[in-house]
Formats: structure tokens, C-alpha cells, sequence
């Protein structure tokens, strides 16, 4: 069975790859306007360096993996969410390890950027043996109070690809082509 890694579904995708967001802003200035407002409240976040990558943290399309399941039941506890998330799979052996990393992520509520000792050489092998939510994650999504800023994958392991998908290799949760 293959390892898979999950990537919250597309609304208004265009083109055939998932771009980062550096080359969103060059082709679909709208669409930049609409992600790039998730860094609002932390504009800098946007200039972190993906040290084995040796690219910025625009330059990377983000994958979990960890189900969203877990993650958002446990902010469903809080009171925080309701809805389901919708997603996408990918199969891990699909990602170049040369253009693809693990970062260890932490939550950080300053939002400093990671130390290089952070990341990890990316293998599907690698990933599969982080597809468990930790306890801590866990107990810190479902104790969120009203007023802290909502971010589901603050200490989830990231999966870090520089440069574009193609969307031909998206499933969705049923196994189907998402287009």
C-alpha cells in the first residue's frame, strides 16, 4: 500500500501544476492576493529560508503527512472548527528527494524561522513513519481557547517540495483523479 501525503484541496486551481506560491504571484496575481493574505498577521514567515532546499518558504508547495482527520477532529473538541476539511492525497514516491524535505515543525508562536537542524532528508519510507500526530499536537489543538490563532499544522511534520506538482498526480479521498 502506498505512503500518502495529504495537501488541503484547491479551490479555484488553474493551470495543470500546484505552484508555490512565488510562482502563483507571477501568473495569477489574484489568486497570490487571496493565499499570500494567510501571512498577514506574519509577513516574514513568507521570507524563511527552507535551508536544504536552498530556497525560501514561498518557493515550496506544503504536504502533511499526517491524515487531517486526527488534526481536525481534535479542533473540532476545541470548538474551533466544524467542518470537514476537504483534501487531496499524493503518493510519496512521486516526490523527487532531491527537490523535497522533512521539516520537524514546531509551533513557534513568535514565528522565528526553523533551525537547519529542523529538516530531514526527504524518502517516502521517512514520511510514512511520521504520519502519527503527536500527543502533544493533539492536546494542544484540542485545548485552543477562542482567542489564539488557529493553526492546525503548527507542530505536524511538513513535506516540503520545491517548485511545481503536476495535478495529474492528486487524488481525492475516494482515490479519484481531482481533475
Amino acid at each position: 500500500m502506498p505512503t500518502l501525503l495529504y495537501k488541503g484541496a484547491i479551490r479555484d486551481l488553474r493551470g495543470d501544476d500546484l505552484l508555490p506560491l512565488s510562482m502563483i504571484r507571477d501568473r495569477y496575481p489574484d489568486l497570490y492576493h487571496r493565499e499570500a493574505a494567510k501571512y498577514a498577521e506574519r509577513p516574514h514567515v513568507m521570507d524563511h529560508p527552507v535551508h536544504p532546499l536552498d530556497c525560501r518558504w514561498t518557493d515550496v508547495v506544503f504536504f502533511s503527512p499526517v491524515h487531517p482527520a486526527p488534526i481536525f477532529d481534535a479542533l473540532r473538541e476545541s470548538g474551533r472548527v466544524l467542518r470537514r476539511l476537504g483534501y487531496w492525497t499524493i503518493d510519496a514516491e512521486l516526490l523527487v528527494p532531491e527537490r523535497t524535505c522533512i521539516l520537524l515543525k514546531r509551533h513557534e508562536p513568535l514565528f522565528r524561522p526553523q533551525a537547519a537542524e529542523d529538516y530531514l532528508p526527504y524518502s517516502a519510507e521517512a514520511a510514512a513513519a511520521l504520519s502519527q500526530p503527536s500527543d502533544q499536537a493533539l492536546h494542544r489543538l484540542r485545548n485552543l481557547n477562542p482567542t489564539e490563532p488557529l493553526l492546525p499544522w503548527a507542530d505536524i511534520p511538513h513535506i516540503l517540495h520545491r517548485g511545481p506538482v503536476p495535478v495529474s498526480a492528486f487524488r481525492d479521498p475516494d482515490g479519484n483523479p481531482v481533475r
